[in-house]
């Protein structure tokens, strides 16, 4: 029998409990030292505040700023394998402050954009596309682009994107500006807020 792939919590009122993680071909895990440094640059910032995970995979990064302090996180994942995964996880911890959409992102994130704008609230975005050299995925940052242009300004507090290292990020994405990357061997962490 296969033993079962798992992270861990990093940090806050879940720290150190297992999630499931999805099989490698389906999706890959942010590294825990990405996500450390997230952390590190979001940990005070999220405390009650919205968090969005786009592409949710395990729900690692969404589930780590549930542990944190978010006040609701949303997820959203396309591979029936990956959500049953990702649904298994949120119920393990807090399924009521987490929201779940099964199917594709970039139809999907509307919804949850609709669903701040009618509350009148911001969220945190995080993008972690699958990587480009991916059969398919050839233009999966242009997408990834073109998505964040048309997200309104007012419900964004800040938008983070996953990348490989070697891709260069725009200076601006519509109304957002690139404040500051972090790179971490093959991935880095790029950082957008409001262009002022």
């Amino acid at each position: 029998m296969k033993s079962e792939l798992s992270t861990k919590i990093i940090g806050g009122r879940f720290k150190g409990k297992k999630i499931k993680l999805p099989s490698k071909e389906i999706t890959r895990s942010s590294k825990n030292i990405l996500r450390e440094s997230l952390f590190n640059t979001l940990q005070y910032e999220i405390m009650d505040e919205n968090f969005v995970e786009v592409f949710g995979g395990s729900g690692s990064v969404g589930l780590e700023a549930l542990s944190r302090g978010a006040a609701h996180v949303y997820f959203i994942e396309r591979d029936k394998q990956a959500y049953n995964t990702l649904l298994s996880n949120i119920r393990s911890l807090d399924p009521d402050r987490c929201t779940l959409y099964f199917g594709d992102a970039f139809e999907q994130l509307e919804d949850i954009v609709n669903v701040l704008k009618r509350k009148g609230e911001k969220a945190y975005f995080y993008f972690d596309p699958p990587f480009n050299i991916r059969e398919g995925m050839e233009d999966i940052y242009q997408k990834v682009f073109a998505v964040i242009e048309k997200i309104p300004a007012q419900i964004v507090n800040m938008i983070v994107i996953e990348h490989l290292s070697k891709e260069k990020m725009p200076q601006k994405i519509g109304d957002f500006e690139l404040k500051k990357s972090r790179k971490f061997g093959k991935s880095s962490l790029s950082y957008y807020k409001e262009s002022r």
